[in-house]
């Protein structure tokens, strides 16, 4: 009896210590790696097993405590499987680097307090573009030794080249178009452009949203930025135009503009003036594959009514946004537009298919209603014409909330309704009738306040919550466009609220969230590196670089489609459905359509400071 009391006192005990040695295991800190603003909400997310608030310190790089405090317990986050803990440090605002808290015997990542700590962030985002250039060599004296390389796509061997690309043959068109019925028989000098992800694919419709972004930058750094030099600077990007006199976010855009206009079908053909909806490798290639060694032959595919619409979009809103530095581009670009949208208006029902396409991504898009608003909205901004402004208020969209898509994210690609209403609320003031812009501008806030209701329930302050209990595909991109709807708000209101929502979401992609990681290449202790692509390929090829700083995984991905995925992260809560591999294309993928709005919410973070 003795011998089984003091078992069962060892076991006690023993229990006792693989609990303490658990719940020292599971306490962990997830701050915002990059650091935070001074002025700025200053909140940490606590991984803690505890149902009592826990005492925290904020450390200085001296190791002194600056501040203490408690704990506010959340619950446990089904989003993350995660029990969860807010530490709030907001009111401490004095400067510097190297704090980190401390909570028990958990310590997080240091970080830094800093009025401009998203200053470098702004010029490697942007910078990033030039490194996805088709067409023209990555120059070493600027992109450096790692991420210099030849031109790809010229037709210089083995590549095939962009130079003069056919139509997908008779047989693959028919398999894929069997509604249009569609082949030709030209090709098209369509070099030039960006590599849309990790292939060598290039879409009209995913560049265009990308090349908008980029152009918002600067429209809405002009109307709202604190300090719009640095948003205007044509000496802050990486790349060759720098100290043209034209700001180097739109010398960026012009090359993918260019790129869209030469997609255009020839005036003589079948569906003149229709725009092709993509152009690629007709076989996927493997991982490595630099661009100038693709020995794939290339293929213009099918003109879509959407990617014409895309055209009308961003050639109109480059007209605007040219006009003051390049007038004949930009008289160019709004006639582009204007035959774009007489296209798109003779042929409005021509769908880009979702098909197991060889060598490229499908970009299907079956609803083409956004898109039709889209193009009408930039039209009218460009123009000020009655016939846009008709076609704006006879659109489904008109009216009501196109922002709040069951929280997943206000708008992307392939639903571009939420984009074409914040540019009317933002940049119609002086064109719509002062009820209608009244309309657009409530739209805008209201769906900044749902938003923010959604995020206070996040124990990790993203602006991210899908009502279907799964994150989609390039989840980080989503809250990037949430972030930006908040932020309008912000520029349309001057309200506190709105701004201290965007700081937050942001401590999401640096680090505060439950993989612990910073999403952003070269920023925070622990980043992603591994991202899919196949020439930022260090992982599989240690001659090759890793993604370059400013470069923005896709995030976490209920879907698992990747083989790697589906191996190593069954059953894992939404927010931890992520690897850092660069196999792991569903979840860890890098394109144009994610960076660009990460150009956008860094320049706005950058430029933005308290009224």
């Amino acid at each position: 009896m003795i011998h089984r009391c003091l078992l069962l006192l060892l076991v006690a005990v023993f229990a006792h210590i693989a609990s303490a040695v658990a719940f020292a295991d599971e306490l962990s800190i997830r701050t915002n790696q990059l650091g935070y603003l001074p002025d700025g909400p200053k909140l940490a997310t606590i991984i803690s097993p505890s149902d009592a608030p826990l005492e925290f310190q904020l450390v200085d790089a001296e190791n002194v405590p600056v501040l203490k405090g408690r704990t506010r317990p959340m619950g446990f986050d089904a989003m993350a499987g995660l029990k969860t803990h807010l530490a709030d440090f907001t009111n401490y605002r004095k400067t510097g680097e190297g704090y980190h808290l401390v909570v028990g015997e958990s310590t997080s990542p240091v970080f830094s307090i800093e009025a401009n700590i998203y200053d470098r962030l702004s010029v490697d985002a942007q910078s990033w573009f030039y490194l996805a250039r088709s067409g023209t060599e990555i120059r070493k004296d600027i992109a450096g030794s790692l991420y210099a390389r030849p031109a790809g796509h010229l037709g210089i061997a083995p590549n095939v080249g962009d130079t003069s690309v056919p139509c997908l043959d008779r047989d693959a068109a028919a398999k894929f178009y069997t509604e249009l019925k569609w082949d030709c028989s030209y090709k098209l000098d369509v070099t030039g452009g960006w590599y849309d992800a990790g292939d060598q694919g290039k879409y009209v419709v995913n560049g265009g949203i990308a090349v908008s972004q980029l152009m918002d930058t600067v429209e809405r750094g002009k109307l709202f930025a604190s300090n719009a030099e640095k948003v205007l600077s044509d000496r802050r990007s990486r790349l060759p135009e720098q100290g043209n006199g034209v700001p180097d976010i739109l010398d960026e855009a012009r090359w993918e503009l260019e790129f869209m206009l030469k997609m255009v079908v020839p005036h003589e053909e079948r569906l003149a003036g229709m725009v092709h909806h993509k152009v690629h490798d007709t076989s996927w290639t493997g991982v490595p594959m630099l661009p100038h060694n693709d020995p794939q032959p290339r293929a213009l595919y099918a003109p879509s009514t959407a990617a014409t619409l895309n055209l009308a979009a961003v050639a109109a809103q480059g007209s605007r946004v040219f006009k003051n530095y390049d007038e004949t581009f930009s008289t160019r670009l709004l006639t582009s537009a204007k035959q774009a949208w007489s296209a798109a208006q003779a042929h409005p029902d021509i769908i880009a298919p979702w098909a197991n396409f060889h060598g490229g991504g499908a970009y299907g898009d079956d609803d083409v209603s956004d898109e039709f608003y889209w193009a009408a909205a930039e039209l009218y901004l460009a123009t000020g014409d009655t016939i846009y402004l008709s076609a704006i208020k006879s659109s489904p969209h008109w009216r009501g909330d196109v922002f709040s898509r069951g929280g997943h994210g206000a708008f992307d690609w392939a639903n571009v309704a939420g984009l074409a209403r914040l540019h009317l609320a933002l940049y119609a003031s002086k064109l719509l009738g002062r009820e209608d812009w009244d309309d657009a501008r409530t739209s805008v806030i209201d769906a900044a306040v749902d938003f923010i209701e959604l995020q206070k329930k996040e124990p990790f302050g993203q602006i991210y919550h899908p009502d279907n209990g799964r994150y989609d595909w390039g989840s980080n991109h989503s809250i990037l466009q949430n972030m930006i709807v908040v932020s309008a708000a912000y520029d349309l209101s001057d309200k506190q609220e709105y701004l201290d929502s965007v700081r937050e979401s942001m401590d999401y992609l640096l680090g505060r969230n439950a993989m612990n990681i910073s999403y952003i290449t070269g920023y925070g202790t622990i980043f992603s590196k591994n991202q899919h692509s196949r020439w930022f390929a260090h992982q599989i090829d240690s001659d090759l670089p890793n993604p370059p700083p400013g470069s923005l995984a896709g995030g976490a991905n209920s879907s698992l489609v990747d083989d790697i995925s589906k191996e190593k992260l069954a059953g894992c809560a939404p927010q931890r459905c992520y690897l850092d591999d660069i196999e792991a294309y569903g979840s860890n993928e890098i394109t144009i359509n994610w960076n660009a709005p990460l150009v956008y919410i860094a320049n706005f973070l950058d430029n933005t400071r308290t009224k």
